[in-house]
């Protein structure tokens, strides 16, 4: 099992929210209205954590050692909604968020397959990484600015983990493993389309389409691509970040040069190729 492992690596670099966060620091002439109307939006989107949570849940059920794991990964992204919180309740009340807009963003997630969705979120932490580190530069507030930093170093750690559940499933399940992992990772890592493309912001309930997406719940819809293009400014640089995170890791995941989208693509395209001569017929991908 990992989680035995996880609890211990994760609770040494645990936060407090009481004394690691520097309250006294704050100043009022430094952070804007604009910008306390952002940090009510990403606390909402922290929330979404809890139908996350849920989705997986159940579609784990099989799997224990993750689904324990989720009681970690929980805990930390609820925690993050809460110092969010914290810092307007402290400074700028007026900006806190109802209890209904975070309820509106617990709604549940159609079924998925396990694998897809965990290289979603492998992704999706990378891709909060990076846009965390960018918002800090963002603000000159000295108290959000530590936040957004402690908060990127909980999102990096997160996707360290993932990737640990993602090795352990090539080991038991080998290419089918594989195969997910790099259909995802084309979508995640495509630049031309892949900018605001993270868990909370596609479509994961075909009954409610097209208000079916974490981000078309929240206060302000339109937030996050506003957000990422005239506010924090995350740019093609920052993208790139992002993307060569993914296919760094993925290259050593799955044991071949990965440097590009195109070889993804490739290696996705011989996976496909490879499992429809295996089994028969067409599998997806």
């Amino acid at each position: 099992m990992l989680y035995p492992e996880l609890f211990k690596s994760l609770e040494a670099a645990r936060w407090n929210m009481a004394t690691d966060i520097p309250w006294e620091q704050f100043d009022r002439n430094l952070v804007s209205d604009e910008q306390l109307r952002t940090i009510k939006m990403n606390a909402v989107t922290e929330w979404s954590a809890l139908p996350a949570t849920e989705m997986f849940l159940r579609d784990n059920r099989s799997d224990s050692d993750f689904s324990a794991f989720m009681s970690i990964w929980f805990y930390e992204e609820q925690k993050h909604a809460l110092v969010l919180m914290e810092y307007l309740r402290r400074f700028a009340p007026e900006y806190l968020p109802t209890e209904e807009e975070l309820h509106n963003v617990r709604f549940e997630f159609d079924p998925a397959p396990a694998m897809e969705t965990l290289m979603l979120h492998f992704c999706g932490e990378i891709r909060l990484t990076h846009w965390y580190k960018c918002a800090a530069q963002w603000h000159s507030e000295p108290v959000i600015r530590s936040i957004y930093e402690v908060l990127s170093k909980d999102e990096a750690r997160h996707a360290g983990v993932y990737l640990k559940y993602m090795r352990r499933a090539i080991d038991r399940l080998g290419d089918s493993a594989r195969l997910a992992f790099a259909k995802i990772g084309v979508l995640m890592a495509n630049t031309k389309t892949a900018k605001a493309l993270h868990p909370t912001n596609l479509h994961v309930n075909k009954a409610m389409y097209p208000e079916d997406s974490v981000q078309s719940h929240l206060p302000d819809p339109g937030w996050l691509e506003q957000w990422l293009d005239t506010q924090i400014h995350f740019d093609a640089i920052w993208e790139g970040k992002v993307v060569n995170g993914i296919l760094r890791n993925l290259s050593a995941l799955l044991e071949t040069p990965i440097q590009s989208i195109k070889d993804l693509s490739r290696y996705r395209k011989v996976m496909s190729a490879a499992a429809h001569d295996a089994s028969g017929h067409l599998v997806a991908g």
